[in-house]
């Protein structure tokens, strides 16, 4: 039987991890189904270089660090407890391993599936609020020696720091400042290694989804917001970088919004999108799309082309970790002659079975 691009290309990509260091259970099973979509055997592959020992890559404190708001920080001791005000850096810290380091998260921890299934006992810990209602002084009653937020609560920081708390702000709204994100918090918290296993475990996904969709069409993409089928993401945010890595166009890229924007009917119908994807966290479905007579006339909807993005693990239209995911699920929506469901579900189980411990019982 015929070997399918990206079958290879993933057999390819589980070998590289393997070489990071990844576990060799989680490796055996993205190989072997991948194999059994369409392969009988391996084509030969470049191992990615293997990452440096921990004992290279130690860090020596006091450390400065510049985070995602151009600040420097000076970390003086390495951290022991940690607080997170944001589910990305959450997210990101449970990757490197030190989750049980977590001695405050941010607010409704007890609703992301990923925590209960990778870090169960995080969900149980006291919440410091969101980036709109941030509990600065039950933040600081836990005494955290590092706390991580989201740039959005740049102007509580002074005030944080004035209560003696070591901060640092992340904002990975693209692939870059994602990776930049990963290696900020891998060295502040002495996890170099895990923190380059975990961006080249990325990297090499994102290289395989390139070479399997190089030289497709990339069809108009229109990206709908969690509340209304009426919002969408600009270039501003990373599902415009989830869209390019799956090849496709994102149909708001004149919107200038920097978060999710507003829209009319006449706009989208304007764009006339060849695909309108939901959100993973969407308040509404498919279907209402799909019947939603205002859009009749759109290509997206009489093709039948609406789709909504995973959400059984973690909403990976955010630039979580496993965002790269949202994009192969995305190419095996807009090509899947190159990009098979089964490579998605493949992928995702050898990534959160690598960095956070499971295989997913469900992919969407």
């Amino acid at each position: 039987m015929k070997m399918t691009k990206m079958t290879a290309l993933l057999l390819a990509a589980a070998m590289a991890l393997t070489a990071c260091g990844s576990t060799a259970a989680a490796s055996s099973t993205a190989a072997s189904e991948a194999a059994s979509v369409e392969a009988t055997a391996a084509p030969e592959a470049t191992a990615t270089p293997e990452a440096p020992a921990a004992d290279e890559t130690a860090v020596a404190y006091p450390l400065t660090v510049t985070d995602q708001l151009g600040r420097e920080v000076t970390i003086e001791e390495e951290p022991k407890t940690l607080a997170s005000g944001y589910y990305i850096s959450t997210s990101l810290l449970i990757a490197l391993g030190v989750q049980n380091e977590l001695v405050g998260v941010e607010a409704k921890a007890d609703k992301r599936n990923i925590y209960s299934l990778s870090a169960p006992e995080i969900q149980s810990l006291p919440s410091i609020g969101t980036a709109k209602e941030f509990d600065l002084e039950g933040c600081a009653a836990l005494a955290p020696d590092l706390v991580i937020v989201p740039a959005k609560l740049k102007d509580s920081i002074p005030q944080m720091e004035e209560m003696g708390l070591t901060v640092l702000a992340v904002k990975p709204e693209n692939q870059a400042d994602l990776f930049g994100a990963i290696e900020l918090l891998a060295q502040t918290t002495n996890t170099v290694a895990r923190g380059e296993e975990l961006e080249m475990a990325i990297d090499s996904n994102l290289a395989a989804l390139a070479e399997a969709v190089a030289g497709t069409d990339a069809p108009s993409v229109y990206l709908a917001g969690n509340s209304s089928v009426l919002e969408t993401a600009g270039p501003a945010m990373y599902q415009n970088t989830m869209i390019e890595n799956a090849n496709g166009t994102n149909a708001a890229a004149s919107v200038e919004d920097t978060y999710w924007a507003e829209v009319s009917y006449e706009q989208i119908l304007d764009w006339n999108p060849d695909y309108i994807i939901l959100a993973s966290d969407a308040e509404y479905d498919v279907d209402s799309v799909l019947n939603d007579a205002a859009l009749a006339d759109c290509t997206a909807v009489k093709e039948g082309h609406v789709y909504q993005l995973p959400h059984a693990v973690e909403a990976v239209d955010s630039p979580v970790p496993a965002s790269f995911l949202g994009s192969v699920y995305l190419a095996s929506v807009l090509h899947p002659e190159q990009v098979t469901e089964e490579y998605y579900h493949a992928a995702a189980d050898e990534f959160y079975g690598s960095f956070y411990g499971f295989t997913p019982e469900s992919y969407e």
